[in-house]
């Protein structure tokens, strides 16, 4: 709630990484780790702001903030398939009014 993010591993109950206001305080709606690149995650904040991290490119900060313009998203899922290396990747947006969109990410980001 407070937008902070934390990366565990299943084997300890202390975060590995724990990023404190990561959304400028904005609650994180949704979460997802890209399927066909294991170092790239999306956050979604409740301000409808996607974050984009790349751990590998950058740890410490997301690597792009974008603000989805004039309709509040609810939920976020991610398209693709990790078991080609096309490096496909689309985010599935859900607004409040009931309407969709499909976004595809640059391949940087989407790359194996």
């Amino acid at each position: 709630s407070d937008g902070s993010i934390r990366l565990h591993q299943m084997t300890s109950e202390y975060p590995l990484m724990q990023w404190n206001d990561s959304t400028n305080g904005q609650a994180v709606i949704a979460l997802q780790w890209a399927v066909t690149r294991p170092s790239v995650f999306f956050v979604l904040d409740a301000t409808s702001n996607i974050y984009i991290w790349d751990l590998l490119e950058n740890d410490l900060l997301p690597v792009v903030k974008q603000t989805i313009p004039s309709e509040t998203v609810v939920a976020m899922a991610l398209l693709g398939e990790a078991a080609k290396s096309s490096g496909s990747l689309g985010i599935v947006l859900a607004k409040e009014c009931g309407q969709i969109d499909i976004q595809y990410v640059k391949k940087k980001w989407a790359l194996p």
